[in-house]
Formats: C-alpha cells, sequence, structure tokens
C-alpha cells in the first residue's frame, strides 16, 4: 500500500508524526516521508533522531494556514496525513482565533492544495473533544471534521478520498493525565488530585493510532470516520496503579472537561457499523457511485453510543500497571 509512496505529514515533528514515520518505515520502502511542520528546532531534532533513514525523510519548513506553502510541499505526493492542530484546551479559549486559523482554516487550505495537486488519500486525525463539543477546542476539530468529509463532494471525477480516525488523549502524551501524575510523584507527592470520582477515560496507545491510520489510508472509500475500540479506565484506578493507597482528593472538573470520553453518539449509530476491531462511522452522504460503500461490518443497534463510560472492556489496577511500564514518561 505504501510501497513506493510519497507521504506528507502535517504536524509531522509530534508523537504522532514520529511514531508514524517509524512505523511506516518498519513495515513498508515508501519513496519518501515530508515532514511539514513549521518549528525548525523540532525538524533538527527528528532529523538526528531519523539519521540512518535520512535519504526517505524530507523536511519542510511550513504552516497549515499558508496554503501556497502546502501547495508546494504536496507537488507529487499521494498520500497525506493531517495531524497538525491547536490542541491546548486553556491555550484555544484564551486564543480563539488562533485556533480557529489553524484548525479550521489549516484544514481548508490541506482539502484545497490536496484538491490542485493530484493526491490520492487524506487521512485526517480527529479527537473525542470533537464529539458534543463542550470547549473551543472540539468546536474547531468538530468543524474541520465536517469539512473533510464534505471535501470528498468536491472530488469530482479526481482520484481523491478524504477521511477521519477518531480517537483520544493517547496514553502519556504531553498535557495528559498519566505525565500530571508523574510529575507530582516525581517530585515528592503523596497524594493524587481527582477532578471528579466517576471520570473514565480511553487507554489507546501511539501504535495503536498510528495503524488506526494505516487501516484508514488502506481501506477508506471517502467519507469514513474510523475508531478504535479499546478498554476504559477509571481514573481512580490509574491514581491507584501509579501510587497504591495514595489519598486521592476531588477538587472538581475543570472548565471545558468532560466526564468520559465519547467516540460514537446516539445520533451518529444510524450510520455505525461494527468490526472486529473497531467501528466506522459511514457518511450519511454519497457523492458519486465510486464512493458508494456496501458496509461488511454489523450494523449497531438502535440506540447505540460508544464512550469510555458505557465500555464494555475495562482495565484493573494491576493492568493499568503493566500498561505504564510501556511509556516512557521521562521523555
Amino acid at each position: 500500500m505504501l510501497n513506493n509512496k510519497s507521504i506528507l505529514i502535517t504536524g509531522g515533528t509530534g508523537s504522532f508524526g514520529k511514531a508514524f514515520t517509524r512505523y511506516v518505515l518498519e513495515h513498508y520502502d515508501p519513496k519518501k516521508i515530508i515532514i511539514y511542520s513549521r518549528d525548525e528546532f523540532k525538524q533538527f531534532l527528528m532529523q538526528n533522531e531519523f539519521k540512518e533513514h535520512a535519504e526517505k525523510l524530507r523536511f519542510f519548513i511550513g504552516d497549515v494556514r499558508d496554503k501556497e506553502r502546502l501547495t508546494r510541499a504536496l507537488d507529487g505526493v499521494d498520500y497525506i496525513v493531517h495531524a497538525a492542530a491547536l490542541k491546548q484546551v486553556p491555550a484555544c479559549e484564551y486564543n480563539p482565533a488562533e485556533a480557529i486559523k489553524t484548525n479550521i482554516n489549516g484544514a481548508q487550505n490541506v482539502i484545497d492544495a490536496a484538491l490542485d495537486t493530484g493526491v490520492k488519500k487524506v487521512v485526517a486525525l480527529s479527537t473525542d473533544k470533537a464529539v458534543n463539543p463542550v470547549n473551543l477546542y472540539g468546536g474547531t476539530k468538530l468543524v474541520s471534521d465536517k469539512l473533510f468529509i464534505a471535501a470528498n463532494a468536491y472530488a469530482g471525477n479526481k482520484d481523491i478520498s478524504f477521511s477521519i480516525v477518531r480517537y483520544g488523549n493517547v496514553a502519556g502524551s504531553r498535557g495528559s493525565v498519566i505525565p500530571f501524575f508523574h510529575n507530582i510523584i516525581k517530585n515528592g507527592g503523596t497524594e493524587l488530585p481527582i477532578t471528579d470520582y466517576r471520570m473514565t477515560r480511553f487507554w489507546i496507545s501511539l501504535r495503536q493510532g498510528v495503524e488506526l491510520v494505516i487501516k484508514a489510508l488502506e481501506e477508506a472509500k471517502g467519507g469514513e470516520t474510523f475508531i478504535s475500540k479499546i478498554p476504559s479506565f477509571k481514573i481512580t484506578d490509574l491514581a491507584q496503579a501509579m501510587l497504591p493507597g495514595c489519598p486521592m482528593p476531588e477538587v472538581g472538573i475543570r472548565e471545558g472537561e468532560k466526564l468520559h470520553e465519547i467516540m460514537v453518539t446516539v445520533e451518529d449509530s444510524l450510520n455505525t457499523y461494527e468490526y472486529d476491531k473497531h467501528f466506522i462511522i459511514y457518511p450519511q452522504m454519497v457523492w458519486s457511485e465510486k464512493k458508494r460503500v456496501a458496509p461488511t461490518g454489523k450494523r449497531v443497534p438502535e440506540g447505540f453510543s460508544y464512550s469510555s463510560g458505557n465500555n464494555t472492556e475495562w482495565l484493573t489496577v494491576d493492568e493499568i500497571q503493566e500498561l505504564l511500564k510501556t511509556i516512557d514518561l521521562e521523555k
């Protein structure tokens, strides 16, 4: 699938971009991978990290806000993985116009540049926060998702498709709860604050996130949203796994925070099909016969929803402790 193909990753110096690059280089023989991002220092670090693959990698300084630069970078590209976004909830709340420029206008720039340059497939990374959004970040990603789905209507006779991959915070990612707890423990803390004792989250590793994007690149016809079936955990169980027996004062939920990560709503369920290891939400509109998909999965029952709070698979404290060993919290 990816052999002898050119792939561009927006926001390619982030944790996902590096994991995706490493996975592709280990499992395929791509023609080249283009890392498109705006931070020259992170590109310098990534170049050193992947120096044994220098002949396969290209590094473009650029911003998704700059359509002209995107168009230049996409010359000869087959696939785009769109990972660039402003993601920190408080930063987006305080700088809403900047979040809109990157997450919404940037998404439209990726779409327009892809349509104009002969790209074959675009997979955009989404987030649980785009589902019933309660903060600006989630709102911008909801709009972004809708733009990428609707982009299929503008493909015409061009051989291009746009699809979405949705998951929550990757275990151990910057700004998430695991490194937050880890820093408290590392600095001698003896208790771990819990915003709400009812809070749950999904557990997804970077590798699982990458594998879902690969599946979308391989299978998407246009307009689908791919969602992994992954286990849930209680935040209180995570705290006990990281610091057994510790006090857990309840400090109150933060602005823009949800009790549970939601991936499929009841409304989405009308177009959702279940597969062995994932769900797919199919588009309500079909823009051409060549993009019409006959789902091979099992249609979910009426009224179905999928969130970290109503999941059927849960991690125990012992299982969380084992999974924590796979995360490098000192990076």
